[in-house]
């Protein structure tokens, strides 16, 4: 089709399209195209998470090796840093404070206890922090490349499992030394570091959505953290401290004793120390650690996907 101008030359107007009328949402469906950043649904987000999987253990594993680089004694602070911290703790709660009083087995089991305690909540601990700041200190690489965010968390949670395995090592040979020699019982240590790394993943996916918010939180975790670990036992017999030393009622004894912390402390000293029987272990423990560990973990994977379009945003 074409006109003339008021110049005389010859103007041709295009033929109509088929896509005159559509909507930029109809154009979109029409052509496949999607929006830059959209949540994907959540079985096609668990895909792309597992297709990742070699991405996610190499990333933890780097950043395991980065976070000593600089000091000289390089990565045996893996071991040494939750070891300087149970030495205070022996100096402080085990001497001054009187926390080997009502240990299982009686106060030479204390050390053994106590190095457990320490370690097994460290993983927690550090798999928190880690997951509070794994958005807001990763932005260049979240703005920059398109992968599952959730592979952030998740990462740094296996960094902090690598690191436990390393500590554990350690812990062997501490409980050699008192008199722990292995036995059949040590082959509950799998299910419990399995549980507790499902549920300190489900918590670091939810307070890494949360950090990437409010990068305030980061400063407020460590009062959290400390004190969620002396109402855990890590320090002393979590049972002899409320009823006996604090004249406290048993029910309130028993209630802190289900809380996670609690409960896979509780489980590997039951399966590393002989006199540790499941007396001193919360009824239904091991069903209440699954409960946990699944209740967190699927609760945390959930709430971190609901906001995959918005990390990195803004």
């Amino acid at each position: 089709m074409s006109e003339t101008t008021h110049d005389g030359a010859v103007a041709v107007n295009p033929p109509p399209s088929p896509d005159d009328g559509l909507s930029p949402a109809e154009l979109a469906a029409k052509y496949g195209l999607t929006v830059s950043g959209k949540r994907p649904s959540l079985p096609e987000y668990v895909r792309q998470l597992w297709a990742r999987r070699h991405f996610i253990l190499t990333f933890s594993r780097a950043k395991l090796h980065a976070q000593y680089s600089q000091a000289k004694l390089g990565q045996l602070w893996q071991v040494t840093t939750p070891l300087l911290n149970a030495g205070v703790y022996f100096l402080i709660f085990g001497l001054l404070l009187g926390g080997r009083e009502g240990v299982p087995g009686g106060e030479h089991n204390y050390v053994p206890f106590l190095v457990t305690g320490v370690f097994v909540f460290t993983f927690t601990q550090t798999s928190v922090l880690s997951g509070v700041r794994s958005i807001a200190n990763n932005l260049g690489l979240v703005r920059a490349l398109h992968f599952p965010r959730a592979a952030l968390p998740i990462s740094f949670s296996l960094q902090q499992l690598q690191q436990l395995l390393y500590s554990m090592i350690v812990l062997g040979v501490i409980l050699v030394a008192f008199g722990e020699f292995p036995d059949w019982s040590w082959f509950f240590i799998v299910p419990v570091l399995v549980m507790q790394l499902v549920f300190n993943t489900g918590l670091a996916l939810v307070f890494a959505r949360l950090g990437s918010n409010t990068p305030d939180l980061a400063q407020l975790m460590p009062f959290v953290l400390r004190t969620w670990m002396y109402a855990s036992g890590v320090l002393f017999p979590l049972h002899h401290m409320v009823t006996e030393r604090a004249d406290g009622p048993e029910w309130l004894a028993q209630v802190l004793q289900y809380n996670p912390a609690a409960l896979y402390m509780d489980l590997m000293r039951r399966a590393l120390i002989d006199d540790y029987t499941m007396a001193y272990v919360a009824p239904w423990g091991w069903l209440a650690a699954l409960g946990w560990a699944l209740l967190i973990g699927a609760f945390g994977f959930v709430f971190f996907w609901k906001a995959e379009e918005r990390y990195g945003r803004g």
